[in-house]
């Protein structure tokens, strides 16, 4: 038997994670020049949150640092456990990174040993998600369904890198500011967003990047263009979880579930406040979709 982790931007509570028998890396975001970690996200207080946000707040986060992940996952391998770490996109965050310096690849003046040199007899391996908030989670979710199947650790790591392909995720987002800090989007059409109310899909590529593939007039639109997208390229909806994050709308994300379960109504949904860590990025009003589908999503130009 092997030990999952995941860290918290895969947006799962805690207390599920608990029950499934997964470990957390904990992720810090900091405002008003202190840091808070977050280890409870049944803590974590959505709406006061993103109106602290609303209301001026500038949130940052910063990259995790190798130690944290070397805190986490050491105490198992000194009990003779193997780890599969089922991690945040690299396309978005150096912090799966620090995962890898941690397990294989110390800096100067980095940890002395690799865990992989501390624990040779022991295996650890990192997945890539590509994804980030359900997008990570679903996929964590996977995890814990290969683990209880009997799947050993290396198949389990080597189905999660080929699914991974298959995690389609599409977001918009109600103002554009946030990804215009964050670096997301232009200038010029942040700009002419905030005039003209365009609203941009965005999703995830190849390489686990933030892309936008349309823009629309009108918050109605983007939402339903979610849900066309969803039809196009969901594949057996009857069979699977499907995630929903937003920033403090749930009833767009009401609205969102009515527009999917028309056509294609999924076994089970989650639906959850985007964490603080993605949740700083893409800003109030941010309303993301996650599904298995067709591979071919990510590639698409529109």
């Amino acid at each position: 038997m092997y030990e999952i982790f995941t860290d918290t931007a895969a947006n799962l509570d805690c207390s599920l994670l608990e029950e499934l028998g997964v470990g957390l890396i904990p992720f810090s975001f900091y405002y008003n020049g202190e840091e808070h970690r977050v280890t409870s996200l049944e803590q974590f207080d959505g709406h006061a949150y993103y109106d602290m946000i609303r209301a001026g707040t500038d949130v940052t986060t910063s990259l995790v640092e190798p130690q944290r992940y070397i805190d986490g996952f050491t105490p198992l391998l000194r009990e003779g456990r193997d780890i599969l770490f089922v991690g945040m996109s690299s396309g978005i965050s150096g912090s799966y990174a620090s995962a890898e310096v941690a397990v294989a690849c110390p800096p100067a003046g980095g940890p002395a040993a690799t865990l992989r040199e501390e624990f040779p007899e022991r295996k650890i391996r990192l997945v890539d998600t590509l994804s980030a908030s359900l997008g990570e989670g679903l996929q964590v979710l996977k995890a814990v369904e290969y683990r209880a199947e009997g799947v050993d650790i290396d198949t389990a790591a080597d189905c999660l890198l080929e699914g991974r392909h298959n995690m389609c995720q599409v977001f918009t987002v109600d103002n554009l500011k946030y990804l215009k800090k964050g670096g997301r989007i232009s200038n010029l059409k942040a700009a002419v967003g905030t005039v003209l109310q365009i609203k941009p899909l965005l999703k995830g590529d190849p390489e686990g990047k933030i892309v936008c593939f349309a823009q629309v007039r009108g918050r109605k639109k983007s939402i339903e263009l979610m849900a066309e997208q969803y039809d196009r390229y969901v594949e057996h909806a009857e069979c699977e979880t499907i995630g929903i994050a937003h920033g403090d709308c749930p009833e767009d994300a009401e609205a969102l579930i009515a527009l999917l379960n028309r056509n294609h109504p999924p076994k089970n949904i989650i639906n959850a406040c985007y964490e603080p860590m993605t949740g700083a990025h893409v800003g109030p009003g941010a309303l993301a979709l996650f599904f298995y589908g067709k591979k071919e999503f990510r590639q698409a130009t529109k």
